[in-house]
């Protein structure tokens, strides 16, 4: 028995997945990390949509993402394209254009949080001019914070003393 005890412990060998890199909706996600924290470095996946994803489709969470197969990376891209999960789980609810409960992910995430800000300021709503004028939209207080950004989002020019008129200083 104490001859058991003495031995050192092997060491786990390196499985084929720890260098595996998983390409998964145009993002890169290294073959180590688990299926639940791997689905969340895709922009637009939160830690419940990936538990979601994850319940929906059946599959273990703490597994490796590099031990996916190729046919079930396929089946996880097209639920996260068109997931069948409740309202309150998906990032866009009633569209305005659509009107749809919709989840983006990636690039049509960015765009269209870049056309809703362009629609708030068009629009000239309270929102929209403090995007403007490069203020916070939501609620948090400019006195101590938000100094230091402020006059290069707004479109205002910083004077200098040779455009008021003032001496240059002189060389000796």
């Amino acid at each position: 028995m104490s001859d058991e005890k003495q031995k050192p412990k092997e060491m786990k060998k390196p499985s084929d997945y720890s260098h595996k890199v998983i390409r998964l909706m145009s993002t890169d996600i290294e073959g180590n990390q688990s299926i639940y924290s791997g689905l969340t470095d895709v922009k637009g996946i939160s830690w419940s949509f990936s538990n979601a994803i994850c319940n929906a489709l059946g599959l273990d969470k703490k597994r490796r993402i590099g031990s996916l197969t190729e046919a079930e990376i396929e089946k996880l891209e097209s639920f996260i394209k068109k997931p069948t999960l409740p309202s309150y789980l998906v990032n866009r609810r009633s569209d305005f254009d659509s009107g749809e409960d919709l989840h983006l992910i990636v690039s049509d995430l960015d765009l269209q949080k870049e056309f809703d800000i362009k629609r708030l300021k068009k629009i000239k709503s309270y929102r929209g001019l403090r995007h403007m004028s490069g203020l916070p939209s939501r609620g948090q207080r400019t006195k101590a914070n938000f100094r230091k950004n402020r006059r290069k989002g707004s479109g205002i020019k910083k004077k200098t003393k040779v455009a008021t008129g003032g001496a240059p200083a002189m060389k000796k």
